[in-house]
């Protein structure tokens, strides 16, 4: 017997919870999509051709408010659909699609295009959609799994098998889903931190660029703000400074100091005034109010030359007010090179508001690193980009890459591959031998990584199969895949003498690298104590690989 309370039983089955549903940024621009949903249950996670009936979201199938007859058993996916048209008006320029939770694994789809990805029932995740719209009516679908006996995921007290401690396991959307149309430049996010010592709270937001992509940074202890690559003088060798920026910007950063890089590459030139510039005026004051007549629009001055609050922060103040502020211009900016970075962009991001510049932004360079970064920002250091140098470009934490390469095979006559190798005391630098190919494992529930795999060149995987994998270090410890895709990741360049390879312009390199460091998990990206990231040998090769370990490296034939 189903027992019902009051506002259970007057249910407006058309838009229950219609209330916006997240305590912060509240926008006028709510659509909620909360209602009925056409619903089916399937072994296949591809589009039911049939739906079973009609589910009312935001209660979940196993809840008698939802109106569903059943959730999905282990194994089984979960489908949902609904037609909307975007009222006339709602559109300013971005529209996101919202969704406050959803149990456990979900694929959303909007005119049969993917549009998001998400694990974990318990978190909201969003999903810009101004591209996949169209005219009139637009079709949204979202497809579900959801094991509520596997370890892997937070479940609660929730089993398929209720009793005891154990509760009635829930799937699928449950919570608000809705759509809201934001500028091209929003707030995604904010956090407000309490700073009781000096009577104050620290508000930091996220924001989105013109293209709505998040401001990050794949130097991820800037925890969003802008990194630029100023290590050219110490790089090794101008190749060091000019190919070190490129991969820079590819990893992350947001531009260079090295202008090379910018005319060869494209890679965006940036950068602040030098010290000598401010060392040849008579005074700071000069020097500082020619660069700003000279740059109005990108200036940055460099304070630290002297005594930066003394001198340094009131001469740029006094260089800004009187060039500046006449021209209407607002954005501007101070650079600290020297002393103590935490402490002097506090007094000097007080100095500036007080003086009518909140707008003016502060650059901070000298031996920064990902771990000196991540600690200015626990103090509280009023930074809103780094410069960071030879830290960057040598890799001082590693500064050689460590790997060898040798030999691995040579072909005969007949076109026989005779494996090689080479052996050492050293187990680092015992080489796999054989003409290889890698594959990357990921899985299909979750899109992230789960390991890599070499095997011999010829060798295919069948990913419609079980695969068992093994930790290369200790093959005892095994783990068999399934559900998952497979992908080659080598590409061939040249084949027989001649390119075969069509270069990527710089930006979609960027913009690649940036996606694939999407797929691995944030364990294995921390900066401390990673986890380990598996890479395993296909039993053949491994089989090669220990022939020839156990007959001191020579080829048995």
């Amino acid at each position: 017997m189903t027992m019902l309370t009051k506002w259970g039983a007057t249910l407006d089955r058309s838009c229950p919870l219609p209330e916006y549903p997240r305590p912060q940024l509240r926008r006028e621009s709510f659509y909620n999509l909360n209602g009925v949903w056409d619903y089916a249950v399937t072994p296949s996670g591809e589009e039911p051709e049939v739906w079973d009936g009609e589910i009312v979201v935001p209660f979940s199938p196993e809840a008698p408010l939802s109106g569903a007859a059943r959730g999905p058993a282990k194994d089984e996916y979960l489908h949902y659909r609904r037609g909307f048209t975007l009222p006339e008006g709602f559109q300013k320029s971005r529209v996101l699609l919202h969704f406050g939770a959803v149990d456990q694994i979900a694929e959303v789809f909007v005119n049969g295009v993917s549009a998001a990805k998400h694990s974990g029932g318990y978190w909201p995740f969003s999903a810009d959609i101004t591209s996949l719209l169209r005219e009139g009516e637009n079709i949204l679908r979202v497809t579900v799994r959801d094991n509520a006996d596997d370890p892997t995921f937070a479940y609660g007290k929730q089993r398929y098998k209720r009793g005891g401690m154990w509760y009635t396991a829930q799937s699928g959307i449950w919570q608000t889903v809705w759509l809201e149309s934001v500028p091209e430049v929003y707030v995604k996010s904010l956090r407000i931190t309490p700073e009781f010592d000096e009577a104050r709270v620290r508000i930091e937001l996220e924001t989105a660029l013109e293209s709505g992509a998040a401001i990050t940074c794949d130097v991820r202890a800037a925890d969003g703000r802008s990194v630029m690559e100023f290590g050219s003088r110490r790089a090794q060798g101008f190749d060091g400074a000019i190919y070190g920026a490129r991969a820079a910007y590819i990893g992350g950063c947001v531009g260079t100091a090295c202008t090379i890089s910018d005319r060869r590459f494209g890679v965006p030139a940036l950068g602040t005034m030098a010290h000598s510039w401010v060392q040849l005026f008579d005074s700071e004051y000069e020097a500082f109010k020619a660069y700003a007549e000279e740059y109005p629009h990108n200036c940055t001055l460099l304070v630290d030359t002297y005594n930066v609050l003394k001198s340094g922060v009131p001469n740029a103040i006094r260089a800004f007010n009187e060039v500046l502020r006449p021209k209407g211009i607002t954005h501007c900016g101070i650079r600290f090179d020297s002393g103590d970075i935490a402490y002097l962009t506090k007094k000097a991001r007080k100095m500036l508001d007080d003086a009518g510049w909140p707008d003016c932004k502060i650059t901070v360079s000298n031996a920064l690193d990902e771990r000196l970064i991540a600690g200015l920002l626990r103090q509280g250091a009023q930074i809103d980009s780094f410069g960071v140098g030879e830290r960057l470009i040598t890799a001082r934490s590693e500064p050689v890459f460590g790997g060898v390469y040798k030999l691995a095979a040579i072909e005969d006559e007949n076109g026989t591959i005779i494996p090689k190798i080479k052996i050492s005391e050293n187990v680092g630098k015992i080489t796999n031998p054989h003409f290889k190919k890698v594959y990357r494992f990921y899985s299909k529930d979750s899109g992230m990584a789960e390991a890599d795999y070499i095997c011999l060149h010829d060798e295919v995987v069948d990913d419609t199969q079980p695969l068992e994998i093994c930790d290369p270090d200790a093959t005892g410890k095994k783990k068999v895949l399934t559900d998952f895709t497979a992908r080659e990741l080598l590409v061939p360049i040249f084949r027989g003498g001649r390119l075969v390879y069509q270069k990527p312009a710089l930006d979609d390199i960027r913009a690649y690298c940036a996606q694939q460091l999407t797929t691995l998990w944030p364990e294995v990206l921390r900066f401390d104590y990673p986890h380990n990231y598996y890479v395993d040998l296909s039993e053949k090769l491994l089989k090669i690989k220990l022939e020839l370990l156990n007959a001191g490296g020579k080829s048995q034939g």
